[in-house]
């Protein structure tokens, strides 16, 4: 009995012993932990301790780098991407040249295998914003104060509802592009060595016919392949007096393709094949890249384009940098003359997080594409020109700040490399009031399909009637107006 008693009294002294070693246990960690005056120095040694976390990464896919054949340009890109990532080093650059394509485009959004941005064009921006393929951007713009920027006839293009799905890579309107040096082989030069261009389409044919006589190399390059053919076909239609759609008073489209004016211009393209025979041998296999070579590599002395694409006859298809002249498109039997104006946008895929499209914008400013001057990227890419023989000319204003085209403007003057007097007559006409034109309404690229159709059946048929084909396509246009815009 007193056996159990000592040892009862010791199991007692343990279990005293216990409970005071634990109250000093709980003490200790209150010392520590919860005493605010006693927390704040371990509570910091604590966080100095800790691994930072790491920034999400973002992949960036870049479907405006360039194609693989345009070696510089990509070496350009690389400049660019290294110093991108200086401060964006969460941002994994990956190219993804993409050209934009009707029959791609579609599979590609629906795939969801766009990349971030792309360019494509202003006829077709309406298409993609309705159908739920390019991502909103006026949250991202807004915070930049980029929204007021863009050029507002630009800007209406690229929005619906109030809300703004792209911004303008460049404006451009179309002209005359000459291959100088067989101006020059053709005796059509001034006493300064400067080409003496047509002023009207009448005085087109003939030197087109002189330069064909005396060089042996087509006069003009004529598109009749896809819709470029078309759309080329529109500024000359225009020239003549027509005009191409017309908006009734319920804002329904109507086909206007087959009027007196159009056909007109129509009969005077088949006269370029069958009664002056100055065109290429066969233009239904002219497309808009052909026709730089054409005229990059002698084959034609004549090709509408625009001052966007000077880096096409000359970088591209080796035209000597002083050998490119780009002069007024023509003007009609009746004086009217017209520039048909567009631009490239850049889009981005509706999948496109707002990081993504946040870096995106920032890589733009990086190149010199954005309303924010950057001297170092457009420095970087006249220096591209220069090295390169591209012309370096103004850039179309597709921003609204005049303050921002003037600087460049300075920086263009700093690094040409050309006679501007191949140039000037050019940027002058685009300064008459009523010269720029902005392509048709509706469905537009339908529209350049079925007046292709007709250019490919006049430079290919002697015998073709060109009233009742015109008919025929103004028929078709309006049965694809009536089931598509204006049923919506």
């Amino acid at each position: 009995m007193r056996r159990m008693k000592k040892l009862a009294s010791i199991l007692l002294c343990l279990l005293l012993v216990v409970s005071m070693l634990a109250a000093c246990k709980k003490e200790e960690k209150n010392e520590a932990t919860d005493s605010p005056n006693a927390t704040q120095a371990p509570a910091e040694e604590s966080k100095e301790n800790e691994t930072p976390a790491k920034e999400e990464q973002i992949e960036l896919t870049l479907g405006i780098w360039p194609e693989e054949t345009l070696t510089a340009e990509i070496e350009l890109h690389k400049q660019y991407v290294e110093e991108f990532e200086k401060t964006h080093p969460n941002v994994k650059v990956v190219p993804a040249y993409y050209k934009y394509a009707v029959d791609t485009f579609v599979p590609k959004a629906e795939a969801g295998t766009l990349p971030v941005i792309f360019e494509t064009w202003y006829t077709d921006t309406q298409k993609l914003i309705n159908g739920g393929f390019v991502a909103d951007i006026t949250d991202e713009l807004e915070k930049r104060g980029w929204i007021d920027e863009i050029n507002p006839s630009i800007k209406e293009l690229m929005s619906k509802d109030g809300r703004v799905y792209g911004i303008p890579r460049d404006g451009y309107a179309l002209g005359l592009m000459l291959n100088v040096e067989l101006f020059e082989q053709a005796g059509l030069v001034d006493s300064e060595g400067l080409p003496i261009y047509p002023k009207t389409w009448d005085e087109l044919a003939q030197t087109a016919k002189t330069i064909k006589d005396k060089t042996g190399a087509a006069g003009l390059c004529l598109l009749a392949m896809d819709n470029a053919g078309g759309w080329h076909f529109s500024n000359i239609a225009w020239n003549f007096g027509a005009t191409l759609t017309l908006v009734d008073e319920n804002g329904k489209y109507i086909a206007n393709l087959d009027t007196p004016e159009a056909i007109e211009a129509m009969e005077f393209v088949k006269s370029l094949k069958w009664e002056y025979d100055v065109l290429t041998a066969d233009p239904t296999v002219e497309n808009w890249g052909t026709g730089f070579t054409q005229l990059g590599t002698g084959g034609a002395a004549m090709y509408m384009a625009a001052n966007d694409a000077v880096n096409q006859p000359t970088y591209n298809n080796g035209l000597p940098v002083d050998k490119l002249a780009l002069v007024p498109m023509p003007a009609g039997p009746r004086g009217d003359q017209y520039s048909l104006s567009g631009g490239t946008p850049y889009m981005f895929s509706k999948d496109a997080t707002p990081e993504q499209i946040s870096a995106a914008l920032d890589y733009l400013v990086l190149m010199g594409k954005g309303p924010v001057l950057n001297e170092d990227g457009i420095r970087a890419n006249n220096q591209y020109c220069v090295d390169n023989g591209i012309p370096v000319i103004p850039r179309f204003p597709a921003w609204a700040s005049e303050e921002l085209k003037a600087a460049e403007d300075a920086l263009v003057a700093e690094y040409s490399n050309v006679d501007m007097r191949l140039y000037n007559d050019y940027f002058n006409i685009l300064k008459k009031p009523g010269n720029l034109r902005q392509e048709e309404p509706g469905a537009t690229q339908e529209m350049y399909a079925q007046l292709t159709n007709v250019l490919q059946a006049v430079v290919t048929d002697k015998n073709a009637d060109v009233a009742a084909l015109m008919k025929q396509a103004n028929e078709n246009y309006q049965r694809i107006l009536d089931t598509t815009v204006n049923n919506q």
